[in-house]
């Protein structure tokens, strides 16, 4: 179970690239619960598709990079490298990010990261 779970959660960060908002809440459950740590977390497709969506529709590029991922049962974690490019800003940020699987899908997400960081190369 661990390396199917695994596997979806590659899938899902590798479904980034396509800057496809309807293909990245594929893999989340409807009432999924989003946070990016620094942030207000959200529930719910609907929540986490007005925040994604305007930025991804931004993006002109956006890929993880996965450096390392371990599981156990139904938790999921990696360690990241987000990269995006939107209009003339580069953002590389490390990230680790931990979901929680239920019945084939991200029921949790969770990502760690330094949103000062975020901001300074956004600026």
């Amino acid at each position: 179970m661990s390396a199917e779970n695994e596997k979806l959660v590659t899938d899902f960060c590798r479904a980034w690239s396509r800057l496809n908002t309807d293909e990245v809440l594929s893999y989340m459950t409807e009432d999924c619960f989003y946070h990016n740590i620094p942030m207000e977390p959200m529930v719910g497709k609907a929540a986490i598709r007005k925040f994604i969506e305007p930025f991804l529709k931004g993006a002109q590029e956006a890929q993880f990079e996965i450096k390392h991922t371990t599981s156990a049962g139904n938790v999921v974690m990696n360690e990241r490298v987000d990269r995006f490019v939107m209009g003339p800003k580069k953002v590389e940020l490390p990230v680790a990010g931990v979901f929680e699987i239920k019945n084939g899908k991200i029921a949790a997400w969770r990502d760690y990261f330094d949103l000062g960081a975020f901001t300074k190369q956004m600026g």
